[in-house]
């Protein structure tokens, strides 16, 4: 990021004369915190983004609502990322949920019965065969909402809105009816996400979220890369003036 009039250096030039040198914008190195759209949660052991969403739907409308946002319900591959799905605050609504201090939403596991005696046997599955996850939940909790005729059901996980609880990763894991409407969490790859909050496809050019408008740089599997700074000179003849946080070069004069 950018520092204006560090420093005014004299020097001598041709025939004696004093000549000044204004060193403005000299460039720092950055540190890029912003991988995610706005709304979204960003882990960095799996380099993704995580997001609820808090309209209620059922699990096949879910599918479609991550796919939407280039992502998918959210699976996890160990469990570091559960106990970090855990402890965020989502920013959600009392209204939406059963109690107020408990939540639940759609995750993409799918429980199979095999066999309906008094203990439901069964087992879970990633909901997409294509997936590499390999973390799967423990037995379930039944939801009251299940139908004697389904024989896969949807997961639903539940954690706490106390502090105390949610940091202790307090959780429970439901197979509930597919067709009930509920909250849910998606699931995305990181991005690239520009200075005016704009998401920035592989390979091209941006200004990375942070303090400085003149720097450009290559969007490389969600990362800002090949960072090039321009150095802006301060405008001339004002003597004050404000820089615009998100335009590279543009100055507002503040004299009378």
């Amino acid at each position: 990021h950018g520092k204006e009039n560090v420093d005014s250096r004299h020097g001598r030039g041709r025939g004696g004369e004093t000549t000044r040198f204004h060193t403005v914008n000299v460039a720092q190195p950055v540190r890029f915190s912003r991988k995610c759209p706005t709304g979204w949660h960003h882990y960095e052991g799996t380099a993704s983004c995580y997001r609820v969403y808090l309209n209620g739907e059922n699990y096949w409308d879910a599918v479609q609502t991550c796919q939407r946002v280039n992502g998918s319900l959210a699976t996890f591959t160990a469990d570091q990322e559960l106990r970090f799905i855990l402890a965020q605050e989502w920013d959600l609504e009392e209204k939406t949920f059963v109690r107020k201090d408990q939540r639940r939403f759609w995750v993409g596991y799918q429980y199979v019965i095999t066999n309906r005696n008094h203990s439901l046997e069964g087992h879970w599955e990633v909901a997409y065969k294509g997936s590499s996850e390999v973390f799967l939940p423990p037995d379930p909790i039944f939801g009251p909402a299940m139908s004697e005729k389904e024989n896969v059901l949807c997961a639903q996980l539940q954690c706490f809105l106390f502090p105390t609880l949610r940091h202790h990763g307090l959780h429970s894991w439901y197979a509930e009816n597919c067709y009930e409407k509920s909250s849910f969490l998606c699931k995305r790859s990181q991005t690239c996400v520009d200075i005016k909050d704009n998401i920035v496809d592989e390979g091209y050019y941006f200004t990375p979220k942070g303090n400085d408008p003149c720097l450009s740089c290559t969007c490389h599997n969600g990362e800002p890369e090949m960072c090039v700074a321009a150095l802006c000179e301060r405008p001339q003849g004002c003597q004050q003036y404000r820089k615009d946080p998100k335009e590279c070069c543009k100055f507002t004069c503040l004299d009378p």
